[in-house]
């Protein structure tokens, strides 16, 4: 597997840019800046006051549409937490929150251990 920040996912209803996507090694297209949604084993997105919508409600109905398994939704309002869900029956379930102060424990795609209290909130660009 390897991890992307910010390249084109192509999906079956139009392309989206995620934050961060973790998919399978050396998927990208030939172009290096776009990756197939099939190859995608987990996508990431990081809130910010600007992005909520879409990161809550509408990216996540276009990921399950297009069957990737694994939606990480990283909030920082009002203390930074994890949200991990997994695709079931077509929409993403909550699996898991990670909470500041509290290790938790991911199995898939990879085992992977987190704390939130150490993450920030992203600077604005611009």
């Amino acid at each position: 597997m390897e991890v992307l920040e910010a390249i084109n996912v192509i999906l079956p209803s139009g392309l989206v840019v995620p934050d961060i996507v973790v998919a399978d090694a050396g998927a990208t297209a030939e172009d290096g800046v776009s990756i197939d949604a099939e190859a995608v084993q987990l996508i990431v997105e990081l809130v910010s006051p600007g992005n909520k919508a879409m990161d809550r409600k509408f990216k996540p109905m276009l990921y399950a549409e297009a069957g990737i398994e694994r939606y990480w939704r990283l909030e920082f309002d009002p203390a930074p937490r994890l949200i991990v869900s997994d695709l079931v029956g077509g929409r993403y379930v909550e699996k898991a929150i990670a909470l500041p102060g509290t290790t938790t424990r991911v199995e898939a795609p990879f085992p992977f251990e987190i704390d939130p209290a150490g993450l920030t909130q992203p600077k604005r660009r611009g």
